[in-house]
């Protein structure tokens, strides 16, 4: 008997089709993106912490950045200081009072896009960021996450 979805698409060559197509797109969802944690910290109760974890524990490699000292899921906390060339997200844990003395940092970086997770949206980083080519997102990488959207 055939599947009642696969009677709607049709012949056999077009169910081989579908199914390939839906295991590409599973596949490209769960691609690596080496993302920055900016606000990064060893405290566990931290958002940012548990964003980091989440990340690893996905398969996507991370470079941890913040000013406390230590690390998180095994990735030692840098300063910002150094600029990482090949970064597809940076995902942002402080919060915009904070965010000015960061601007080059972030945007010298140039990642593909900025996830500014709730609390620290910006709207002057975020159009600079923008005018550089660079996506932004005012979303929870948590929950991008969660919902395979990341």
């Amino acid at each position: 008997m055939i599947s009642p979805i696969f009677e709607k698409i049709g012949s056999v060559k077009s169910q081989k089709h579908w199914c390939n197509q839906k295991y590409k797109s599973v596949e490209l969802q769960n691609q690596n993106k080496k993302t920055m944690v900016l606000g990064a910290t060893p405290d566990a109760s931290r958002y940012a912490n548990l964003a980091a974890n989440r990340l690893v524990q996905r398969g996507h490699s991370i470079v941890n950045v913040g000013i406390k000292t230590g690390e998180v899921a095994g990735v030692a906390i840098e300063k910002p200081e150094t600029i990482h060339n090949d970064i597809d997200t940076i995902t942002l844990y402080v919060g915009p009072i904070n965010q000015p003395p960061l601007y080059d940092y972030i945007l010298n970086t140039h990642p593909k896009r900025i996830i500014f997770n709730p609390g620290t949206e910006n709207s002057e980083l975020r159009k600079m960021a923008n005018d550089k080519g660079i996506e932004t997102d005012y979303a929870c990488t948590l929950v991008l996450l969660s919902i395979g959207e990341y």
